[in-house]
């Protein structure tokens, strides 16, 4: 379980440092909060949703958004 959040908040910390804005339920978050909330969440699901600049065709935006149950 530690791996797999070193893993996590590698990951982030590397999109972050590209200039990549990091959103969580529609904030700006940063990798250690985002890491915090994804690995604690035991019942929670979130989905991943890439915003690329539609001019430039770069990655802008990784948004964790909660799903809610049906």
């Amino acid at each position: 379980m530690k791996e797999n959040r070193n893993q996590l908040y590698v990951e982030l910390q590397s999109f972050a440092d590209q200039g990549i804005v990091l959103f969580l339920d529609g904030s700006p978050s940063t990798p250690e909060y985002v890491t915090h909330v994804l690995c604690a969440a035991e019942d929670a699901c979130y989905m991943r949703d890439y915003v690329y600049d539609e001019t430039e065709g770069v990655l802008k935006e990784l948004r964790f958004d909660k799903l809610n149950e049906v």
